[in-house]
């Protein structure tokens, strides 16, 4: 039986996917309370405690209770301007999340990888969002659910030049090679959040577009 999360800790709440899943939380009746770093102030809500401030220190100081994480972090090389850079928001963030938030006891975290996910692939990119997939399974989490879209569709507060010009293209690729829209993979994350479970869970796109389709109906 699907059960919304009560405790919620968000990281990534105002990127493209993460403001959706954020609004989403809100607007369930069953989500009690939820957690959201992020760096500069969100708008009030009730049911929202918002520490503001650098996410890469706030997320240690984040406290209980919590029974499901969701972590919306990503960048790019040439936005985050280095490998290292980009490297401490794509897989060190993550994993710092991910182990503070299992010594507050949550039981479930939800995290965005990308389709392609490989660490022994030869692009940068992809072998990091393979390596941090590893690392989180070694963390020992009850439930574990990568989501891995492909090309995310919608409008950035900055937009990313590559993402822009393969948009259109990417709309008629087939199967989980299709450019996939930002507030459905939100959806989806939300209701693998209330699909009750054990262990790992990897969602490939195109899954990922029948659970976010399937949400809104």
């Amino acid at each position: 039986m699907a059960t919304s999360p009560r405790q919620v800790h968000i990281a990534g709440a105002t990127g493209l996917t993460g403001q959706w899943v954020l609004a989403l939380l809100l607007d369930d009746p069953g989500v009690e309370h939820v957690v959201a770093p992020t760096r500069h102030p969100l708008s009030p809500h009730p049911k929202l405690e918002n520490p503001v401030g650098m996410v890469s220190h706030l997320i240690c100081q984040l406290q209980g209770p919590v029974d499901t994480v969701f972590c919306c972090l990503g960048t790019t090389i040439r936005q985050a301007g280095s490998r290292e850079a980009f490297r401490m928001v794509d897989y060190d963030l993550p994993l710092m999340l991910g182990k503070h938030a299992l010594a507050l006891e949550a039981r479930h975290y939800i995290v965005i990888s990308a389709l392609g996910a490989d660490p022994a692939s030869r692009l940068f990119y992809n072998r990091t969002k393979g390596e941090l997939e590893l690392a989180l399974q070694k963390q020992g989490w009850p439930q574990l659910t990568i989501v891995r879209p492909s090309l995310l569709l919608g409008a950035r507060h900055k937009p990313r030049l590559g993402e822009v010009f393969a948009a259109p293209f990417s709309r008629i690729l087939p199967g989980r090679w299709r450019g996939i829209e930002a507030s459905t993979v939100a959806c989806a994350m939300v209701r693998l959040a209330k699909t009750p479970g054990q262990g790992l869970r990897i969602v490939e796109s195109d899954e990922l577009q029948a659970l976010g389709t399937e949400a809104r109906i």
